[in-house]
């Protein structure tokens, strides 16, 4: 089981960007592999790498702070693959701790500069939201030509060693105490130089294709929340590997429901009769038609809640609440039978007010007149 990432790099929930960068220059310079060769300080390494990589990245941490390791786990994120991957991923945070690539192997650098990580707008339903779905989509993509391998040259050419680097693919220069690498510019990085490229894919190694991929979108998901596939974005030229493809989720307005959080909701109109006498409502939900109780005597705008029928949270079981907000419908047309009935209506209503007056006058008179012959009994028994 994986071990929580804040406590991995020995930080504070609360912790900025620079405690968390510092503790793990810490972390690395400790169990770097050049430093320790052993097996454990190598999985020490890896462990603080992959938690740097989340917690560095402000997208990965809000995710991991809100739904920890299984929601970077649907989303793509399963840290590294390698020891290779790592050092590729971080070559500018090496170069900055070391002053030097921080690959191992003597101070020279294997590593090839990461592919450019790509972006896919998705369009998916409300429904998609609410049930999770998996979608195939089409992605343009830059791949390893299969005519060179990915050297950039035929099968049948013999490279040369590059005479700028002696076939190291780094150049070196002293500053200092230190000493600082930069790729050879000549071979690339690669060690090696031809003088015949591939007629495939003109000596890059790589060529232009379209690619099928399936995404597994989780229930629950908002709009404008980002999916990454590790490995599926551009692959660097020659040789790298490649970065990662974020799809952007884009969620269609649904036209009764809407939502807020995990609480989904609609609108029903209810005529005035139904809100008088209370009726049994047929209503649409995410689950089909339900029927709901409206009580005699609601008033415009209550709210009548299914609980459970709401927004999952994503990757969790847990739903929201739905949500039926009742609307009294006033008539605006009535035909003759109508308005004789609404008149009717109106005329006992003003009967019954009436009535309610007069009563409530006769209870003031008999207060008054008790009042009355309270005070004359006093009177009298107050004379001398």
């Amino acid at each position: 089981m994986k071990r929580c990432y804040y406590e991995v790099l020995g930080v504070e929930r609360q912790a900025d960007s620079s405690a968390i960068k510092a503790a793990y220059r810490r972390l690395a310079l400790q169990y770097h592999p050049d430093r320790n060769p052993d097996k454990e300080a190598e999985e020490k390494f890896k462990e603080a790498s992959e938690a740097y990589e989340v917690l560095a990245d402000a997208q990965k941490r809000q995710t991991y702070d809100q739904f920890g390791h299984q929601g970077l786990d649907r989303q793509g994120f399963h840290g590294f693959s390698g020891m290779g991957d790592i050092f590729s991923q971080f070559s500018d945070i090496f170069e900055d701790f070391f002053g030097f690539g921080g690959g191992g192997g003597g101070g020279r650098s294997s590593r090839r500069a990461p592919g450019q990580d790509t972006r896919y707008d998705l369009e998916i339903t409300f429904m998609d939201t609410y049930q999770g779905t998996e979608k195939q989509i089409k992605i343009p993509k830059k791949e390893t030509c299969s005519a060179c391998k990915g050297k950039g040259y035929p099968q049948d050419v013999t490279p040369e060693i590059c005479q700028h680097c002696e076939g190291t693919g780094q150049l070196y220069h002293s500053q200092g105490f230190f000493t600082i690498s930069s790729t050879c510019g000549a071979c690339r990085g690669q060690g090696k130089t031809v003088h015949q490229h591939c007629s495939e894919c003109r000596g890059h190694g790589l060529v232009q294709s379209e690619k099928k991929l399936k995404v597994k979108v989780p229930a629950g998901v908002e709009e404008g929340m980002q999916l990454v596939l590790r490995g599926e974005g551009e692959v660097s030229s020659p040789g790298g590997y490649s970065g990662d493809l974020y799809v952007v989720l884009h969620v269609e307005k649904h036209p009764r429901f809407q939502r807020e959080g995990q609480t989904i909701y609609i609108q029903e109109k209810i005529s005035m009769i139904q809100a008088v006498l209370g009726d049994e409502l047929e209503v649409e939900t995410p689950e089909g038609m339900k029927e709901v109780t409206v009580k005699a005597g609601v008033q415009s705008g209550e709210v009548i809640k299914i609980k459970g029928l709401g927004m999952p949270r994503v990757n969790h079981s847990n739903r929201g609440d739905f949500l039926v907000q009742l609307i009294i419908e006033t008539p605006q047309k009535l035909s003759k039978k109508q308005k004789e009935l609404y008149e009717k209506l109106r005329d006992l209503e003003e009967e019954g007010a009436q009535s309610k007056s007069a009563k409530s006058s006769r209870k003031e008179f008999k207060k008054e007149s008790k009042k009355s012959k309270k005070s004359k009994v006093l009177s009298y028994f107050s004379l001398d």
